[in-house]
């Protein structure tokens, strides 16, 4: 405690918890999520023949959550969408990425240095989303653990749980993709992060809001940089994970009941490592160019 004292921890986390998201920090939000909507196959073509689905897709990145968040508490799922100033802001995001003249503005934020920058940003974004989603959980209901952390996690995991419905307005439907079936790492970091402040929300865990909200930002942004730049998709839950789910399930996690009853082939062809969602729609447009020639 002296040090944390010496260190003014305190005052710091203060400071950041009442730090404003608008406009920069919620501009790199709506880059970094319009930038993995452009990565999703067909999207581009999508911006071409209906802007209109394009954009809802978009608005749907950027405020997906607050949408969804909207719904479980009874209220409307507009009402979101009366802050100008963000629908605006994400608005010329959107265009820049999909229409710039030579993809310039696209060209910029995803070059890599540049992204992990807006990357750091965004999880600043997230973690201040989930602390505000389980705060107001609890104005409404005081006892309701399950509720406070229900809401923080759909405040922080975005459109990732209404994954399905998006790709429907892109005329995609690929019901494998669920986000509950295959859990990303943003998702299930929302998920423990809306468990530990709904812990301190309730007064069980010893710690204030505020540094609750710095260390775990801090937490975050060290994970999804790293992870960005080395373009892994792997958690680092992973191995608490596979021995927590043998423990309670008897099986690591993702795996199944079949995978004691069917044995691979004996000379199975060595898998290749998974591709990147960048790398998968580079290959789709090449096969498409290909076509159309």
């Amino acid at each position: 405690m002296e040090v944390l004292s010496a260190l003014n921890l305190g005052d710091y986390a203060q400071a950041f918890s009442k730090m404003g998201m608008f406009p920069v920090f919620d501009l790199a939000y709506y880059i970094v999520s319009i930038l993995y909507l452009k990565y999703e196959p067909g999207s581009v073509e999508v911006s071409r023949r209906s802007p209109v689905a394009s954009w809802l897709c978009a608005m749907l990145y950027c405020f997906g959550s607050y949408i969804l968040a909207d719904i479980m508490l009874g209220s409307s799922p507009l009402d979101y969408f009366q802050h100008n100033s963000h629908i605006l802001l994400a608005s010329a995001v959107w265009y820049l990425i999909f229409y710039c003249p030579l993809n310039l503005f696209y060209k910029c934020v995803s070059f890599l240095p540049v992204k992990l920058v807006f990357v750091g940003l965004k999880e600043v974004v997230r973690c201040r989303k989930i602390a505000a989603g389980v705060h107001h959980a609890h104005h409404a209901y005081h006892h309701g653990f399950f509720i406070m952390v229900l809401v923080g996690y759909v405040k922080g995991s975005g459109v990732a749980l209404i994954s399905n419905f998006e790709q429907l307005l892109r005329g995609v439907w690929r019901p494998e993709t669920n986000e509950l079936l295959n859990m990303s790492f943003p998702t299930k970091a929302s998920l423990y992060g809306a468990i530990l402040f709904t812990l301190q929300e309730s007064h069980i865990l010893p710690v204030s809001k505020s540094t609750l909200i710095l260390v775990f930002t801090l937490f975050m942004i060290t994970c999804k940089v790293w992870m960005t730049a080395r373009h892994s998709h792997g958690s680092p839950f992973a191995l608490i994970e596979s021995w927590v789910c043998h423990v309670l399930f008897g099986s690591a996690l993702g795996g199944g009941e079949d995978d004691h009853h069917h044995t691979a082939p004996a000379a199975a062809a060595p898998s290749s490592p998974p591709k990147t969602k960048e790398e998968l729609s580079e290959g789709v447009r090449k096969r498409k160019a290909k076509k159309a020639e």
